[in-house]
């Protein structure tokens, strides 16, 4: 179980850079090559903006639930 944690807990943390670099800074970012630079009048943002920020807060709950089912793990290995 804790391998299995371990593994979620770095894959999650390589995506959250690659997320986390893809959003669009004061300049733009990486997103502006997906189509991120195109955006509504309307919206404020574009569509793939929003879809963006949805999978980085995802994927930053699957980060940080694998932080505490390690710590949890590994605090029920030392008793």
């Amino acid at each position: 179980m804790i391998i299995a944690t371990s593994i979620v807990l770095i894959l999650s943390s390589l995506l959250m850079v690659v997320l986390v670099l893809m959003h669009k800074g004061k300049g733009g970012g990486l997103s502006d090559m997906f189509g991120g630079g195109i955006s509504t009048s309307l919206g404020g943002s574009s569509v793939v903006e929003r879809n963006l920020d949805r999978l980085t807060v995802a994927v930053g709950l699957v980060w940080f639930a694998s932080i505490i089912v390690l710590g949890l793990l590994f605090k029920g290995d030392a008793s």
